[in-house]
C-alpha cells in the first residue's frame, strides 16, 4: 500500500514543512523515515487507504516532534559550531523546534481530554484531509468534526499562547 499512496505522503510532508522552514528535514527525508518506521512493525495491516493515513498522520507528527527534540539537542551540544549554508537565521530554527515541541505536548494534553479531538487536528493538520474524509475516517458527522475542530483550534491556541 505504501508504493500506491507515495505521492500522497510526501503531500502530507510538503505541507507540513511548508507551515514552517524545517531545516534540513525535506519531504523526500520525512516520507523515506515514516517508511523506516512503518517497516519496523511487520503486525501493521491496513484495511484501506484511509486507516493508513491515519497512522501515517500520526507517525509524521511524532517524526516531527522527534526532529525538533534532536535538534534542540544538538544546540546544547556544547562546542559545536554552527554553520549556515542556507543563509537562514538559526534563531528561527530554534524557535521553530520549540514551537513543534510545545504543538506536541498540547495535543498529549488534548488527547487526554478529548482523544477524538486529537485524532481530528492529526488527520486535519498533519495528513491535511479535509473535513468531510476526516467524518468518514472516524465514523461521525461532518457536524460532530466541526465541533471538535473549533474545540481543538481553541484548546491548541489556549496552550500555545
Amino acid at each position: 500500500m505504501f508504493d500506491a499512496v507515495y505521492a500522497r505522503l510526501k503531500a502530507m510532508a510538503a505541507r507540513q514543512l511548508r507551515v514552517r522552514d524545517r531545516g534540513t528535514l525535506d519531504t523526500t527525508v520525512l516520507v523515506h523515515e515514516l517508511y523506516l518506521r512503518i517497516g519496523k512493525h511487520d503486525q501493521l495491516h491496513f484495511d484501506d487507504p484511509a486507516q493508513f493515513f491515519a497512522y501515517a498522520a500520526q507517525a509524521m507528527r511524532h517524526l516531527l516532534a522527534d526532529h525538533a527534540r534532536d535538534h534542540l539537542r544538538q544546540r546544547a551540544g556544547g562546542g559545536w559550531v554552527a554553520i549556515t549554508l542556507s543563509g537562514s537565521d538559526s534563531g528561527l530554527a530554534l524557535e521553530d523546534a520549540q514551537g513543534a515541541l510545545a504543538l506536541d505536548s498540547a495535543l498529549h494534553q488534548l488527547e487526554a481530554i478529548d482523544a477524538r479531538a486529537a485524532r481530528v487536528v492529526e488527520l486535519r493538520y498533519f495528513a491535511g484531509l479535509p473535513l468531510e474524509q476526516v467524518a468518514e475516517q472516524l465514523g461521525v458527522t461532518r457536524r460532530t468534526v466541526d465541533r471538535d475542530w473549533a474545540f481543538a483550534r481553541a484548546f491548541l491556541h489556549d496552550q500555545l499562547a
